[in-house]
């Protein structure tokens, strides 16, 4: 039920606007405890929902303190710490599943008898699992809609819509025939290759020819005493030039194809396996990669919206090479997505190496990404992340060797530099681009800044006349398309969308068309079902891939609660780090999507995926970084 704005609003008179807060039109502006008291009574009468008052805030984060502090009975000082909620309360999709369907009995995927015998815990019994089985949460079943059957048979939580009389599942010939010979979703990790990673069977042919000059290089330093910086490494590129001389050599040699009319310069001339695919860059919008929100569910929404280009979450070297599925689960790509590239961080040039050459080799991708930005101490205080931008010989070897083994570009992403007033993009831009790297990215903060300073985009044009011809992006702060055209007047190639696309996927869009678009929370929720479409496809239509898929939906809220709507704005365009004082929407759901309590992102999550499981409990990663 909605109700008139004139009827949920509260007039204040007019004041100064308060330094980072955004300014909105005095009629929509309230209180706290009215917007709470409006949202509780609104939801009442919707939903029928008595339950507790969802003002009631979060646990706040817990400060750690010092062994001294500790000892000598201190207390914080109050002072609120930035970063990852650690103490947050974290449940696992997993344990929402009481129990479930052996895999041995579930109808048309039997196979026989239980290897575990009494010892399985879970049902062998079809009728009674149906019997003790949570209700449905919905009367269709995406995933049937979509592929015309749902793998996850009786296990899912919209079975009604696909299960016949005598408990089997059924099947839409037409729909499935439609995806015969597709793969909606790439670079999955095989049995076979997760095996073989995990015996150390894998070999790294090309890693190991440029890991042996390096080794030889060393020893020769050694011998020598020399104490120079290892640079361009002539040994490697005579190698790679002698190899594929005599690979095309023998091409040529085995070659017993005729052929037909005049000959080209395609016919005579072979390319060599040490030219890479080339990428057009230029003038594009790229989905920066998020780690928690940038999933491929969420990359999709963005796709949808006119992302040009879209990256993979980070992943760890070293976890791709021991072959977690969880890791792997990164590099994962939708077919929509046209110009897809994977990031991985790693702090070692063996490691990496060895990574890209296996990326290179079992994944369809179309660049690989260094991030040596990563202002987390888990990965710098390691040597990663932005670590890699102060220990440049390292930074220089991990270039070189995955530049060796890889048939596509190879990008990184930077920041500014380490230290908050000691920039050094610009040093290592020069010595990159004498490396081989294809195109840079320069967030326009540096490790210390975190997200709490403007980005210095007059740095940034600095460093992309340095980096010129070579293609620099630039990121930082971008909110509205006014903000991306002064990003493209510092002459930059092309720009990298990341807060702005999680508070506003649909940034892309007014980017393109050059508009401020007013959009409907209607129109808003539409994206949120999408999402949850995406995210069942995704990670199963089961209880496990339905909470999984209303976590990642939570952590995306943490974001999407910060859009102000652009008709409730006194002024046009509000800048990223303005946070908006409490107000009421034009409607009831307009005013839930602008609350920042967790209780309320749980409401929206059970408008679209269903009541939450009993004792469910979440708390955002970001909440730190969200609002006073």
């Amino acid at each position: 039920m909605e109700k008139p704005v004139e009827e949920t609003v509260t007039k204040v008179t007019t004041e100064a606007p308060v330094k980072g807060e955004a300014a909105l039109k005095p009629e929509f502006i309230t209180s706290k405890d009215k917007f709470h008291e409006f949202l509780v009574s609104e939801w009442r009468n919707v939903k029928g929902d008595k339950k507790g008052d969802p003002t009631e805030e979060p646990e706040r984060k817990k400060v750690k303190l010092d062994a001294e502090e500790l000892d000598k009975g201190a207390k914080p000082d109050g002072k609120r710490l930035r970063g990852q909620n650690k103490w947050r309360p974290h449940k696992k999709p997993t344990s929402y599943d009481e129990k479930r369907l052996c895999s041995s009995v579930i109808p048309g995927e039997g196979k026989g008898e239980c290897p575990f015998g009494d010892k399985c815990r879970f049902y062998h019994d079809v009728a009674a699992y149906v019997a003790s089985k949570p209700a449905d949460l919905g009367e269709r079943c995406h995933v049937y809609d979509t592929f015309g059957k749902c793998t996850y048979g009786l296990n899912c939580r919209f079975a009604r819509a696909h299960t016949t009389a005598d408990l089997k599942s059924a099947e839409n010939a037409e729909v499935v025939k439609s995806y015969e010979g597709r793969t909606p979703v790439r670079n999955v990790l095989s049995k076979e290759l997760q095996n073989q990673l995990r015996k150390h069977s894998v070999p790294f042919t090309k890693s190991d020819e440029y890991l042996k000059t390096l080794n030889d290089k060393k020893d020769e330093n050694k011998q020598n005493n020399g104490t120079a910086d290892l640079k361009a490494d002539p040994i490697v590129e005579t190698k790679t030039e002698s190899t594929d001389a005599e690979k095309l050599v023998d091409s040529e040699k085995t070659s017993t194809a005729t052929t037909v009319g005049a000959l080209t310069d395609v016919d005579i001339i072979k390319l060599r396996g040490c030219e890479k695919k080339q990428v057009d860059f230029q003038d594009k919008l790229y989905l920066a990669p998020l780690t928690t929100c940038g999933n491929l569910p969420f990359r999709r929404v963005c796709k949808r919206f006119g992302a040009d280009i879209t990256c993979g979450e980070m992943a760890m070297c070293t976890k791709l090479l021991q072959g977690q599925q969880s890791e792997w689960a990164l590099l994962k790509r939708h077919e929509s997505e046209d110009l897809f590239g994977v990031q991985v961080e790693g702090c070692f040039p063996d490691t990496m190496t060895r990574c890209a050459e296996l990326i290179n080799n079992n994944t369809d991708v179309d660049f690989v990404d260094i991030n040596s930005g990563c202002p987390i101490d888990l990965v710098y205080k390691k040597g990663g992340g932005c670590g890699l931008m102060t220990r440049t010989r390292k930074f220089e070897q991990i270039i070189r060797g995955m530049n060796y083994v890889l048939d596509v570009p190879l990008t990184v992403k930077i920041r500014t530099g380490v230290q908050e007033k000691n920039n050094v993009a610009h040093k290592l831009i020069p010595e990159m681009m004498k490396w081989g790297v294809s195109l840079i990215t320069l967030h326009g903060r540096s490790r210390e800044q975190r997200y709490t300073k403007v980005a210095d985009w007059d740095y940034i044009t600095t460093c992309s006349k340095l980096a010129s011809p070579i293609p620099l992006f630039g990121n930082g702060d971008i909110l509205s398309y006014e903000d991306a055209m002064r990003a493209k007047e510092t002459g930059v190639s092309g720009i990298m969308l990341a807060r702005g696309a999680l508070v506003k996927p649909w940034l892309f869009t007014e980017i393109k068309e050059s508009r401020h678009w007013d959009i409907s929370s209607s129109e808003r929720l539409d994206i949120l079902r999408d999402f949850s479409n995406y995210g069942l496809e995704h990670w199963g239509s089961d209880t496990r891939g339905v909470e999984k898929t209303r976590t990642f939906l939570l952590e995306w809220l943490s974001f999407l609660c910060r859009y102000i709507p652009v008709g409730l704005l006194e002024r046009v365009p509000v800048k990223i780090n303005e946070r908006p004082p409490y107000y009421m929407g034009r409607n009831f759901l307009e005013s839930l999507m602008a609350s920042q309590n967790v209780g309320d992102w749980i409401r929206i999550s059970e408008m679209l995926l269903g009541p939450v499981p009993p004792n469910f409990n979440f708390l955002p990663k970001h909440k730190a970084n969200s609002y006073k």
